[in-house]
């Protein structure tokens, strides 16, 4: 059972207030682990900080214009009728589960997810295959809405249309809902952040979280030594495994000689003219300071480091 929350009319501001208060779809796949765009970490911060963040950004502005159109391009495929619900929804039993669908089947125990993508995602769809975070997306749906399946629909920009059935799974909507109670329950509620996942989104978080240090030190528990230790012997294998590198593209190279690409039956090689065009900023700095003056711009970034004491 669920209840519901109309978004008629509801501001974009306090739409996003209200997705702070659950898990959306949107965050099921990441909450996971298995969103390419977004970490554990990140759902975090946005739940918990009191700021209000608008992201928008070109894929995401035409995936949202293009939402009609794809629904369109189902109905025209699929011979189904769809319709807005104009709600939020949100799980009695969970209620820190909540679902902002696209669309519903009219006259079927089913919704539909709408999705675009480019050119360069094509294979991550071929042969019926769905991204992991968009399956996850579904079953999502699924276990706040309790409809029995939901479709996913897909317009490959320049490319081609294509949509997929995903089906009632017990044990994996049960899995996930076991992933999501434990985030929300032992991170959200308690103000307990996630471990760091490596990706570089969470390099953002913590970045947004401590933009500036201050000056002063504190002791590091030994407890890092291991970690650190083995950060030594990571660094140490990147480096000969580098060096392996330059040295297979070097032999290739000499091969080349003047010649731009070569290939064969398995592998094309290419070593073409770049020119590329760079601004002198210390000459630029010396000969117009004034000028240079007028377009310069301090970043800030914390730099790490690590020393044997």
């Amino acid at each position: 059972m669920y209840s519901k929350i109309s978004t008629v009319h509801m501001e974009l501001t306090e739409w996003l207030e209200q997705r702070k208060q659950g898990i959306g779809g949107s965050d099921a796949g990441a909450v996971c682990g298995l969103n390419p765009y977004a970490s554990p970490m990140s759902v975090y911060q946005d739940k918990t900080s009191p700021e209000i963040r608008i992201q928008e950004n070109e894929a995401m502005r035409q995936g949202r214009d293009l939402e009609d159109y794809v629904a369109k391009r189902f109905m025209e495929a699929t011979g189904f009728k769809v319709r807005r619900s104009n709600v939020m929804y949100k799980s009695e039993e969970y209620p820190f589960m909540l679902a902002d669908v696209d669309r519903l089947i009219v006259g079927e125990d089913a919704g539909l997810e709408c999705k675009t993508a480019s050119a360069f995602q094509q294979d991550k769809w071929k042969d019926g295959a769905v991204p992991a975070h968009y399956l996850i997306q579904c079953l999502h749906y699924m276990a706040v809405t309790g409809k029995k399946s939901w479709y996913l629909a897909v317009v490959i920009l320049g490319r081609e249309f294509r949509y997929v059935k995903v089906d009632w799974d017990e044990e994996m909507i049960r899995n996930l809902i076991e992933v999501e109670k434990d985030f929300w329950m032992n991170h959200v509620v308690p103000r307990v952040m996630p471990d760091p996942d490596g990706s570089k989104i969470c390099d953002e978080v913590i970045s947004r979280y401590y933009p500036k240090g201050k000056q002063g030190e504190i002791l590091l528990p030994d407890m890092f030594n291991g970690e650190l230790k083995r950060r030594e012997e990571i660094l140490e294998l990147i480096g000969r495994l580098e060096t392996e590198q330059r040295q297979i593209e070097q032999k290739i190279k000499l091969f080349l000689g003047e010649s731009c690409s070569a290939g064969n039956s398995q592998y094309q090689v290419i070593w073409n003219n770049v020119d590329t065009l760079r601004i002198d900023s210390k000459r630029l700095k010396e000969e117009q300071p004034d000028l240079y003056s007028r377009f310069a711009k301090t970043s800030h970034s914390r730099r790490f480091s690590v020393r044997a004491a």
